[in-house]
């Protein structure tokens, strides 16, 4: 008679007898996609040396004409001492302006003095880490043969998340500009009729504009991040994916829609990672780990038809990151990204102790060092805001 494989996994078994095995697992275990990277391709990195402690500092001198630029140096070109040493500042006032222009007469003399006023920025490390554990049988009898392999990308995974979820929380947190949307003067204020506007980004784009944030955007790009891409004549926008809605939903001031999908881009304009459109100066970028704050606005119900938890608003932001607003700290890095250590021993004599006296156990960490220091908080703003569901 002759043999037959027949079903075994379907209750059919083999005419030789019973199979040891009635499944096959691919080589490659299927993993779950990485989440892609968007706040770390805008950061450079500040590389601490050693021996310098774990604090950086760094100097930024502030414009001449810039209402910040305050000190007693000034001398005006009548010879007569200016309150604040920087002439007009950053005064548009046509009248004030005029009169404060450095004229110089025929015969000279000591005036038109100003002075310059530069502040101090600091920046602070702190080291990041975990570990994972695993045995000698788990590397011997596991079905998976290419499991050191997973266990060491997921690893590497992981680190980099966290530094994204870094970098986000640092932004979020460090934005010279905050506006909330609607009448909203603060998160507990955000209800159903605190949804931004065309009105709100218009603002948005002046006071972004007053403080000099540059429409050109430098990105990262390539694995390594030695090469940069800039963006032009534009300025970044980030939102979660719940905002999608309310700017696709948002009208103009002619009441046509604000929202330009990336379909609609003239050719040659490559859309960005995550980009789903423009609105007025803004190119929309979908961060599908952006952050919120989980029911920090105003009492909400399913008929207000937004995204709530708790019976409380869900407050949503709308980053926007202007060129050089800030850096982030690594230690012996390469100026470029962060730098990840990582330590594996397998189970056996090293890892044999008094803990562990047949060497049977296995580990694997990860550590690095990161900080973040913010250079130009008045180039980052953050719109706080509802989201239609």
């Amino acid at each position: 008679m002759a043999h037959f494989y027949n079903d075994p996994a379907g209750d059919k078994p083999s005419t030789i007898g019973a199979q040891m095995r009635d499944f096959y697992y691919a080589r490659d275990a299927i993993t779950e996609v990485a989440k892609e990277q968007y706040f770390t391709q805008l950061a450079s990195t500040t590389d601490m040396p050693k021996h310098y402690g774990k604090k950086i500092k760094r100097y930024i001198y502030v414009p001449l004409l810039d209402e910040r630029n305050k000190n007693d140096e000034g001398i005006d070109a009548t010879g007569v001492a200016i309150a604040n040493g920087n002439l007009y500042g950053s005064s548009k006032d046509v009248g004030k302006i005029a009169d404060k222009m450095p004229v110089l007469s025929e015969s000279g003399q000591r005036v038109n003095r100003v002075g310059f006023t530069r502040k101090t920025l600091e920046g602070s490390m702190q080291q990041y880490g975990y570990f994972t554990e695993y045995s000698e049988d788990s590397m011997n009898f596991d079905t998976d043969d290419q499991l050191m392999q997973h266990i060491n990308r997921e690893m590497l995974k992981g680190a980099n998340e966290i530094s994204e979820a870094l970098i986000q929380l640092d932004l979020l947190n460090n934005a010279g500009i905050t506006k909330y949307a609607g009448k909203a003067t603060q998160e507990s204020e955000i209800d159903k009729t605190s949804l931004v506007s065309f009105q709100d980004l218009v603002n948005l784009t002046t006071d972004l504009d007053n403080n000099r944030t540059p429409k050109d955007t430098k990105i990262n790009t390539g694995s390594v991040k030695i090469d940069t891409r800039t963006i032009n004549a534009a300025r970044l926008m980030y939102i979660g994916s719940e905002v999608k809605n309310t700017l696709r939903k948002m009208k103009d001031f002619f009441n046509n829609p604000a929202f330009v999908g990336v379909q609609h881009y003239a050719d040659g304009t490559k859309p960005l990672r995550g980009e789903i459109g423009t609105i007025d100066e803004f190119r929309i970028i979908v961060v599908p780990e952006m952050m919120n704050w989980t029911a920090k606005g105003a009492a909400a119900t399913a008929s207000d038809g937004i995204h709530f938890s708790d019976g409380k608003a869900n407050v949503y932001p709308m980053l926007v990151v202007g060129s050089e607003s800030f850096t982030t700290i690594g230690f012996q890095s390469d100026a470029k990204s962060v730098k990840f250590k990582i330590i594996h021993k397998k189970p056996g004599p090293e890892t044999a102790s008094a803990a562990d006296p047949y060497g049977k156990m296995g580990f694997m960490s990860i550590q690095w060092w990161y900080g973040f220091m913010v250079i130009r908080p008045e180039r980052i703003a953050l719109v706080k805001t509802a989201a239609l569901v």
